[in-house]
């Protein structure tokens, strides 16, 4: 379905009755990258779906300035209203991680509680920041100069998603097929505009977000272990798990462990 939320045309996906579940995917996904996983999560749910902002099937803004996290967690109020949705747990990986972290930061009243999937709040200092900015710009320039085909070649390379090269081949197909869906300008933009130099820093709001999180990462995944490690200190009401055999998209490379922990987590809360 289409929802208008901050004046852009966002696509959104919603599939079963009960307790909101808002999935947010990672940077270059889409809706789609739930469909392995959805099987796995049980319960009596309301799976909400969200192409986030410059992603899959919702609008591309040409302004970067659009996509800041803060928008896009406003236009997820927005969405949760338009569902009649006062309160929802939220599912979110990667960047997806970062806007549900974002949203829980500015709307806590309307978080049941929070499942962060390989996910950061952001970076601690100015400096930071101002590199991963410098750096981000630079990629998107190489987006919109390249193109999404040559941009994916490289993506998918990085050490952060090596472990997918064991994956069988039909999924790895499937997750290029997702990724070159996509446009120049939703990508470059969102690096831009929703980046982790651009989020503000979530660390110091951590000790105040009295909801359930749920923490998991891969073991391979050397570096969102050691921030799940230092972000499980700082919450109040904490959970980590670490997946085995798997690196960042733990969704993608273990759905049934991944949908069978969540589904856990979320019977807990009843």
């Amino acid at each position: 379905m289409r929802i208008s939320a901050g004046g852009i045309s966002y696509h959104v996906e919603v599939n079963g009755a009960g307790e909101g579940l808002v999935l947010l995917h990672g940077f270059t996904g889409s809706c789609d990258d739930w469909d392995s996983v959805s099987q796995w999560i049980q319960g009596d749910l309301k799976k909400i779906s969200v192409d986030i902002i410059g992603h899959g099937r919702t609008e591309v803004p040409k302004e970067p300035e659009r996509y800041s996290i803060l928008k896009a967690a406003a236009d997820l109020k927005e969405i949760l209203d338009a569902l009649d949705l006062p309160k929802a747990v939220f599912l979110g990986y990667s960047m997806g991680g970062r806007l549900a972290l974002t949203f829980a930061s500015v709307y806590p009243e309307r978080v049941k509680a929070l499942i962060l999937e390989s996910a950061s709040p952001g970076l601690e200092t100015d400096e930071e920041r101002t590199q991963r900015r410098h750096s981000d710009h630079l990629l998107a320039e190489r987006i919109l100069k390249r193109g999404v085909p040559e941009f994916e070649r490289y993506w998918s390379g990085i050490p952060l998603f090596q472990s997918q090269r064991e994956l069988p081949a039909e999924k790895r197909d499937a997750v290029k097929k997702q990724r070159l869906k996509n446009s120049e300008q939703g990508l470059a933009n969102s690096l831009t505009g929703m980046g982790t130099g651009s989020q503000p820093s979530w660390w110091g709001t951590l000790g105040k977000l009295e909801f359930p999180v749920m923490l998991i990462t891969g073991e391979w995944d050397d570096k969102f272990c050691r921030i799940a490690d230092k972000m499980a200190d700082l919450l109040v009401n904490a959970e980590w798990k670490i997946i085995e055999k798997a690196g960042h998209a733990i969704h993608v490379e273990q759905p049934e462990k991944f949908g069978k922990i969540v589904s856990g987590f979320l019977s807990n809360l009843k």
